[in-house]
């Protein structure tokens, strides 16, 4: 519980200092890199994010995936067949759902209410495994994204790049901004930039 407690204090620390207005959608993903084992915990406990996001002055929306391949393949008139052969989905996974899951998030980050001062969290991207690459769907929504996009990621950075749940995710940090860990980790997302500052904890 003390570690998803401690992020959330770093990330309120974090969301609450001045953002910058000019960057790109790429540099408007904040990434929070958790254990996978404290999915359960996180969920339990993102109020906690919610609370200090609003108290640094910025609205909070939210999207859950975790659902959106079961959504996907329920909408397809063929699914009784893929189910059959699932070998025969993998052109059409490769082609349609990460599409799918960037238009879901869309729908969000245009909506009427979501502003510069606006904090999009996407939670339940760990579905994605085996069906998509998180960095390929962010890529795909960079220029829409108006305020803060953040990323609940379980898994961890080994060496430089993210895994996410522990199996290799093509989310270089070498296109990250600072960052802060403990075990968990917070960062910017950001093309190009340096490899991300560490910060260790403070003595207990």
């Amino acid at each position: 519980m003390a570690r998803i407690e401690d992020l959330a204090d770093r990330f309120g620390r974090h969301i609450a200092t001045p953002w910058q207005r000019t960057v790109s959608g790429a540099q408007r993903v904040v990434m929070l890199v958790y254990d996978k084992e404290l999915e359960r915990t996180l969920r339990a406990r993102k109020v906690a994010f919610e609370t200090a996001t609003r108290q640094a002055g910025h609205d909070w929306h939210e999207l859950d995936i975790s659902e959106a391949f079961a959504a996907w393949m329920a909408a397809d008139d063929y699914r009784e067949e893929y189910f059959a052969a699932p070998e025969d989905l993998q052109l059409k996974l490769q082609a349609e759902f990460p599409e799918y899951v960037a238009e879901r998030l869309r729908a969000i980050l245009n909506g009427p209410e979501i502003t510069e001062d606006s904090v999009v969290a996407l939670f339940g991207v760990g579905a994605l495994f085996g069906f998509a690459r998180l960095s390929h769907i962010l890529k795909m929504v960079e220029s829409d994204i108006k305020g803060r996009l953040v990323v609940f990621f379980p898994g961890h950075l080994e060496r430089s790049n993210y895994r996410l749940l522990d199996a290799r995710e093509a989310l270089h940090r070498q296109r990250l901004e600072p960052a802060w860990t403990d075990m968990d980790l917070l960062a910017e997302w950001k093309q190009d930039s340096p490899a991300p500052t560490r910060l260790t904890p403070a003595a207990p």
